[in-house]
C-alpha cells in the first residue's frame, strides 16, 4: 500500500481521536459533542466550517487555488442504540448506544484527509467536507439535502466511503451501479374475530391467517419478481395475544423489503396487499396495509466511479481493488446525496481479524489499521479530480 507520508505521520493522533469519539457514541440528531469536536478540529486546520445543518451536520470548505470546480466528500457520525460487548479502554462509555458500524472510523478518516489537504494544498478547486448526521435509519443525509446542501455548496459531484469487515484490509470494492438497496418497511395488520382458545371454531383465528400470510409473502420473491433482478421481504416481527386461552382478534405483522430496481420496489407493495387480502379472503378475516418507503437504492454514476478507482490504484494498485463486487442488501442514506449529484460510494476492507466481525454487531471495532488509507484515498481523490495545472 502507498500510504502519504503526512497522513502516516498523524497515525497516532487520528486513532487516539476515533477511539475517544468510540468512547462517546451519539445516537442520530444528537451529535452535539461528535459535531463540536468536528468543528473546532477543521476550524485548526484553517477550514472554514458551517455548522448547524440537518441540526448537528458540518461542512467544512477548503478552497486552494483559483480554479472554480468543486467536489464533496462525505462522512456519517452518528452511533447505533445499542449496547456495546467490547472490553477495550476505549469501550462506550454510555450504556444502550454503541459505534457499531464504524462512523467513528469514517469521521476521522475524513478529519484525517481536511487536515492533510488544507497543509499540503496540492488541489486546484474546492473541496467540501461533509460531516452528516442520523445515518442510522433516520435519514440525515435527505435532512441535509432537503436543507439546501447543494444550493449552499455547490459541487459537480459527491463521494462517500464506509469500512466493510470480512474484506481485506488493502482492498477497495468500487463498482457503478447499485451498491447498496433500497430500504422499505411495511406494517399489516390482519383483523379475524377472536374466541376462547378451548373454542376456536367460534372464531376467525388471526394467528393462523397470519402465519399463512406469512409464509405466502415469500412467493413475491420466488413467483412475482424476475429472477434476474434481487428483491428481499422479510417478516421481522409478529405481535398479538396477551394470554394463553386467548384468540386474538388481530395480529400484526412488520418488516422490511429491500431493492436494487425502483420498477420492482414500485410493484412490492401492491404485491403484499394483494397476497393478504386473497388469504385474508379465504379464512374470512381481513388485512390493513401500511407500506412506506425509506431509503432508495445507493447507485454509483459510470464517470465517478472510474474516478474513485483511479484514486484507490494509486494507493493498493489494480490488485487490491474489486471492480464487481456483489452489492449489498444493506441500506444506506448517501443514496439521498447520488440521487441530486453524481457521484461514487465505495467500500474499504476493514479486515478479518480483530475488529472484523460484521457491522452493528456487538463486538463490532473500526480497524485503526485502515485509517491512513482511508485518509489518503480521500486526499488523492482530491487531488487527482481538481488537479492543479502543471
Amino acid at each position: 500500500m502507498t500510504i502519504k507520508d503526512e497522513i502516516k505521520r498523524d497515525h497516532a493522533i487520528l486513532t487516539e481521536w476515533r477511539r475517544d469519539f468510540h468512547a462517546h457514541p451519539e445516537l442520530a440528531f444528537e451529535e452535539e459533542r461528535t459535531a463540536g469536536l468536528v468543528v473546532e478540529r477543521l476550524e485548526s486546520f484553517g477550514v472554514e466550517v458551517s455548522s448547524g445543518i440537518a441540526k448537528t451536520g458540518v461542512v467544512g470548505k477548503l478552497t486552494v487555488g483559483t480554479g472554480n470546480r468543486a467536489i464533496a466528500l462525505r462522512a456519517d457520525m452518528d452511533a447505533l442504540p445499542m449496547e456495546e460487548g467490547n472490553d477495550f479502554d476505549y469501550t462506550s462509555n454510555t450504556p444502550g448506544k454503541m459505534h457499531g458500524c464504524g462512523h467513528d472510523g469514517h469521521t476521522t478518516m475524513l478529519l484525517g484527509a481536511a487536515k492533510y489537504l488544507a497543509e499540503t494544498k496540492g488541489f486546484d478547486g474546492t473541496v467540501y467536507f461533509i460531516f452528516q448526521p442520523a445515518e442510522e435509519a433516520e435519514g440525515g443525509a435527505e435532512v441535509m439535502v432537503q436543507e439546501g446542501l447543494f444550493e449552499k455548496f455547490p459541487v459537480e459531484a459527491v463521494y462517500g466511503m464506509h469500512n466493510w469487515p470480512g474484506m481485506p484490509v488493502g482492498e477497495f470494492a468500487i463498482a457503478a451501479g447499485p451498491m447498496m438497496a433500497a430500504f422499505d418497511i411495511f406494517d399489516l395488520v390482519i383483523r379475524g374475530k377472536g374466541s376462547h382458545g378451548a373454542m376456536p371454531h367460534q372464531g376467525v383465528d388471526s394467528i393462523v391467517v397470519a402465519s399463512q400470510v406469512v409464509s405466502a409473502l415469500q412467493s413475491i420473491t420466488s413467483r412475482n419478481t424476475d429472477p434476474i433482478d434481487s428483491l428481499v421481504v422479510s417478516v421481522t416481527q409478529i405481535h398479538g395475544g396477551d394470554a394463553y386461552n386467548i384468540i386474538p382478534d388481530e395480529v400484526t405483522l412488520r418488516g422490511t423489503v429491500r431493492s436494487f430496481r425502483e420498477e420492482v420496489r414500485d410493484a412490492v407493495g401492491p404485491a403484499i396487499k394483494r397476497i393478504a387480502d386473497g388469504v385474508c379472503a379465504a379464512y374470512g378475516a381481513t388485512a390493513k396495509l401500511h407500506y412506506e418507503k425509506r431509503y432508495p437504492a445507493t447507485v454509483n454514476s459510470v464517470d465517478e466511479t472510474e474516478l474513485a478507482a483511479e484514486a484507490a490504484k494509486e494507493l493498493v494498485g489494480t490488485e487490491g481493488i474489486n471492480r464487481s463486487p456483489v452489492p449489498s442488501m444493506g441500506s444506506e442514506d448517501f443514496a439521498y446525496m447520488l440521487q441530486e449529484k453524481p457521484g461514487c460510494y465505495v467500500w474499504v476492507g476493514n479486515g478479518a481479524g480483530e475488529g472484523g466481525c460484521m457491522l452493528h454487531n456487538p463486538g463490532y471495532d473500526f480497524n485503526d489499521e485502515i485509517i491512513p488509507l482511508g485518509a489518503s484515498y480521500w486526499a488523492t481523490l482530491v487531488e487527482q479530480v481538481l488537479p492543479v495545472e502543471r
